[in-house]
């Protein structure tokens, strides 16, 4: 027993390391996990006490546990033997293609990245690029929803700014889950998003097993009450204006559901801004007649790095103004009750012509519909003769006039428009360049749907 044994120093490292690994897994990690987890279920506690939509313990379970859950559904588990029987694959294989589709799918939410980080980042983008307004809120309207309902933001997309907007300005209510695409699939950006919440969706090259794998998740996800933000559109406007609507996530939201149990609510929101940081690249893919975009993502992040320099050099001025309106919730339940038979693309309609009703009205739209209405130069006192009979009709619209004055607003408009030279001054007298016209189009696009009738064949419906 009192024998001395010699071994390699290289065996000896080994064994040690093998010791270590073996105490720290049994003894010190669980330790570990438990303190930290603990610790996260007290800021979890103190932050659902002030959040009027506390955090669904579905989005707070582990990432691994919801990986697990996916794949070993049955329905997915016959989705993999369909796809082995139709690639002719052995069905081992098609298993591990559902468990990466699995992993790509699933967030790893966590509590600290969203409303310690990802809060107070959208915020300080967000004033920092914009004089930010908030259009129509009724919060009486949105804390009457019902507590037990899943609350889905369903959006117009003018902008990848659109993320950061509503992830602040719904900061008080509840953390938002929303599906991105594949430009949010870079490093180190994936993880980030993962950690906020945010899943993954393939625009592309989607098989049915992909389908039935993000189906699931979606379903679940809305079962298990968490708040999410959906763009009904599916993709950036290509020309400022509202798009028909896509089933895509929304259909997947409402599948399977009856009248019985967790009702939907969707809140409509509309975004608009005084100037869009893609628009040039937007244009150009429309005018190509192609959705694939040179630069999606790096474009805000690049404006951003502008905008800081320029402040470093105190030369700074931000791109005018953005506004978000929040319009009356509509219930899943109701509506079908109301509307017996309807297809889920009728309720992606009736989404839609709410989002439309409540875009807010800005300087920069408003100047360039006046500008492209009018055959003959313009002088300033033409412009903000025609911003009064714009705003006399939409008197359901919220209509940004900053302090409150037309003449304000024109110059505020024509400003926005002056330093991009997009117009041209000449003897007191303003005209379009025809390189430009393009961008007015755009901007004048996001509100042309106000001025149509009901009774117009192109009035969003």
């Amino acid at each position: 027993m009192g024998k001395m044994v010699e071994m390699p120093l290289w065996a000896l490292i080994l064994l040690v390391a093998f010791a270590a690994v073996t105490f720290a897994s049994h003894f010190l990690l669980p330790s570990v996990r438990w303190f930290f987890r603990k610790r996260a279920e007290r800021v979890i506690a103190r932050l659902n006490q002030r959040l009027a939509r506390p955090i669904e313990p579905f989005k707070l379970a582990r990432r691994y546990d919801m990986i697990q859950r996916l794949i070993y559904d049955p329905e997915v588990s016959r989705a993999i033997a369909e796809h082995a029987r139709t690639e002719g694959i052995p069905e081992n294989v098609a298993f591990e293609q559902a468990r990466r589709y699995a992993r790509e799918i699933v967030p790893g939410f966590s509590a600290s990245a969203y409303f310690g980080v990802a809060i107070r980042l959208s915020k300080w983008l967000s004033q920092a690029l914009y004089r930010v307004r908030l259009g129509h809120f009724d919060e009486s309207a949105l804390n009457a929803v019902d507590r037990d309902a899943t609350v889905v933001f369903v959006m117009n997309h003018r902008s990848n700014m659109d993320y950061v907007l509503v992830t602040w300005l719904a900061a008080d209510r509840s953390a938002l889950s929303y599906a991105v695409g594949e430009w949010a699939q870079v490093w180190p950006l994936s993880g980030l998003l993962k950690s906020m919440g945010a899943y993954f969706i393939r625009r592309k090259a989607r098989d049915a097993l992909y389908r039935r794998v993000l189906a699931l998740y979606v379903h679940l996800a809305t079962e298990g009450g968490v708040t999410q933000a959906v763009f009904p559109e599916g993709g950036l406007s290509l020309n400022g204006a509202l798009q028909p609507p896509k089933l895509g996530i929304l259909k997947y939201i409402v599948e399977g559901r009856g009248l019985e149990g967790r009702d939907v609510v969707f809140v409509p929101v509309a975004l608009n801004y005084d100037r869009v940081l893609e628009d040039r690249i937007l244009i150009a893919a429309a005018q190509a007649g192609t959705r694939r975009f040179r630069a999606r993502i790096s474009v805000v992040a690049l404006r951003i790095l502008r905008q800081i320099w320029k402040r470093l050099r105190g030369r700074f001025h931000r791109y005018g103004y953005a506004a978000v309106s929040f319009g009356a919730p509509m219930s899943l339940a109701t509506f079908r009750r109301e509307n017996p038979g309807a297809s889920v693309q009728d309720l992606a309609n009736a989404l839609m012509c709410r989002i439309g009703e409540e875009v807010p009205v800005l300087p920069v739209p408003m100047v360039a519909r006046a500008l492209l209405a009018s055959e003959a130069p313009m002088g300033v006192h033409d412009v903000e003769a025609a911003l009064v009979r714009m705003t006399a009709q939409l008197p359901q619209a919220h209509v940004h006039l900053p302090r409150g004055d037309n003449a304000y607003a024109t110059e505020v408009g024509l400003r926005g428009l002056r330093v991009r030279g997009l117009i041209l001054e000449e003897a007191g007298q303003i005209t379009v360049p025809d390189e430009a016209r393009p961008l007015l189009e755009f901007y004048s696009g996001s509100i042309a749907h106000l001025f149509k009738t009901p009774k117009d064949p192109q009035h969003q419906a």
